[in-house]
């Protein structure tokens, strides 16, 4: 990583005794400090999440058949049809 990055906000988590334990061998496994693991971890698993709900990418070969699928006509199902039609459970409308 090139450069110092500064960190000026503080997160506080607890954990159990055992919890504690896994981190730290894991932490001394990596050579790294207890800050620049979590920190690390969470971002991964942040962005994964986040990744998952903003955009997804397709090799050639996906993005063809997803493609290929949405260029197909709606089919009429006519059960669902009828479920949309009936009133919302959710809205006093």
């Amino acid at each position: 990583m090139s450069g110092t990055r500064l960190r000026s906000e503080r997160l506080e988590v607890r954990t159990t005794k055992d919890e504690r334990a896994l981190i730290d061998r894991a932490v001394a496994e990596q050579g790294t400090d207890l800050t620049e693991f979590v920190m690390s971890s969470l971002t991964v698993a942040a962005r994964r999440v986040l990744g998952d709900r903003a955009e997804f990418v397709l090799d050639a070969d996906s993005a063809e058949a997803w493609d290929t699928v949405n260029r197909r006509r709606a089919r009429d199902l006519p059960g669902l049809r009828r479920l949309m039609e009936r009133p919302s459970p959710f809205t006093s409308e």
